[in-house]
């Protein structure tokens, strides 16, 4: 029955999909001011769903530009459809212009399909399905859209200062047929005090250190200039010589009397460093084995004793392991290092419900204080977990099942979404296990099935939310 529904409006939805996808909304903060506080392609893409929304007689409410909602239904209770419109650039290498959706017999190629206009859209479409069914509503319906995801996420923090928070509610931005849990997530950065009185009988010098980008990307580049006193060549062999047994790419180059190499590694998500190559930590690996100055020797010894080749945090003291949520991981996604002030590695740790974060941190800070570095901690998001069996989170699962037939069951991941915003929140669609995940990369795109699927999902799961009640 909901499949027929969706199919009525097909052309609709796409139309509608491809004015929000041709929005180029991408945080722009050299264009930022207080009607657009995250740069005018964001508020352009949060004022299109309200005048959608106007259009098809539901009420909004904006929330200074950075976020707002759209309004159904009637009832005591507020389910929430927690979505954002903002998206991350574009990046090179696209067949197609990336803010020109092109549509195929069975797909839409641009930024943004995935993650999350297309599913936003979807949601959009379930909710004005069911009003235009005139179904007698037992909830209201807050479909909550944010324009700083992909970054801070100032838009729910701000929204969340002043409005309602919903009492359950789903984020369409992972996977079916549900994630009713979501690691910690922190970062910190692990600093070296640099005394500068050390006498210094190094045969090599490390003026400069750079690896990494984000904190929550495993470094696939790093890059060290090296002022060597003597043997010039017997580094170069010797480094040539690490690379080949461990089967890395890399390169030395002398340029004006230093010595310059680069490690070539793999990225990958920090949710899971274990699947990437970390090439800062490999260098600083190589760099440990030179008779190095003092405080680069101190730089290179820490990184081996505490982070080369730990991805679930077991060098710190900070193994542990929950059966419903999996590892704590660590990733070192930054890292760099200077003559004068010296090193620097930022972490993003990810961690299960269970682990008693602050205390593990206090305990590490201790340990690390005599070897001359200290903790500078960032931001910190505590874990988030719905019970499966929680009726809220069968209903879901229910409707998926109904649509599908797939007996999967929920699960837990490492990354993090709006859902978390909420008590009762769960990540829910819009990618299936079929779905070729290519959020954040060239070439996006949704199938026309998927979108149409995802449709018919929240048309069901919403009714049974919402109108049977």
């Amino acid at each position: 029955m909901w499949k027929e529904k969706v199919q009525e409006y097909e052309s609709q939805i796409i139309e509608d999909l491809n004015g929000l996808l041709s929005i180029k909304s991408v945080r722009d903060d050299s264009q930022a001011s207080e009607e657009a506080p995250v740069g005018p392609g964001p508020r352009e893409a949060l004022d299109y769903m309200y005048k959608i929304a106007q259009r098809d007689g539901f009420s909004t409410h904006d929330v200074d530009h950075i976020a707002g909602r759209i309004e159904a239904g009637q009832g005591e209770d507020v389910l929430g459809i927690l979505c954002h419109v903002d998206v991350v650039p574009a990046g090179d290498g696209w067949d197609s212009d990336p803010f020109k959706p092109v549509v195929t017999d069975d797909a839409i190629v641009a930024r943004g399909t995935l993650d999350d206009k297309g599913p936003t859209i979807a949601a959009y479409y379930a909710v004005k399905i069911l009003n235009e069914m005139n179904v007698d509503w037992k909830k209201r319906i807050h479909i909550i859209i944010g324009t700083d995801e992909e970054s801070d996420w100032k838009c729910t923090e701000r929204y969340f200062k002043t409005e309602e928070m919903p009492a359950l509610g789903f984020a369409p931005d992972a996977e079916f047929p549900a994630i009713h849990g979501e690691k910690g997530i922190t970062t910190f950065d692990l600093v070296q005090n640099v005394s500068s009185h050390h006498t210094d009988h190094s045969e090599a010098k490390l003026l400069s250190f750079k690896s990494g980008q984000r904190y929550n990307m495993v470094p696939d580049h790093a890059k060290a200039h090296i002022l060597v006193e003597k043997n010039m060549t017997d580094v170069v062999q010797h480094f040539e010589h690490y690379l080949d047994q461990r089967q890395l790419e890399g390169e030395a180059v002398v340029d004006n009397g230093e010595l310059i190499l680069t490690v070539e590694g793999k990225a990958v998500h920090g949710m899971d460093p274990s699947l990437g190559v970390n090439a800062g930590l490999y260098l600083i690996d190589f760099l440990s084995t030179l008779n190095l100055n003092q405080a680069a020797k101190e730089f290179a010894e820490f990184s081996n004793r505490y982070l080369h080749e730990s991805h679930f945090g077991e060098k710190m003291g900070m193994k542990f392991h929950t059966d419903v949520m999996g590892d704590v991981t660590a990733n070192v996604g930054i890292i760099t290092y200077d003559k004068e002030k010296g090193g620097k590695f930022g972490i993003n740790l990810r961690y299960p419900k269970g682990f008693e974060f602050e205390t593990a941190l206090e305990r590490f800070k201790n340990e690390i204080k005599s070897q001359g570095f200290e903790i500078e901690l960032g931001k910190v998001q505590q874990p988030h977990f719905v019970d499966k069996n929680d009726p809220f989170v069968q209903k879901l699962v229910t409707a998926y099942r109904n649509q599908t037939g797939d007996m999967t069951e929920p699960y837990t991941i490492g990354g993090g979404t709006y859902a978390r915003n909420l008590d009762k929140g769960v990540a829910f669609g819009a990618m299936f296990e079929d779905s070729e995940d290519l959020m954040h990369q060239k070439n996006e795109y949704i199938t026309k099935k998927q979108l149409f699927n995802a449709t018919s999902i929240y048309l069901e799961a919403i009714y049974s939310l919402c109108v049977e009640g």
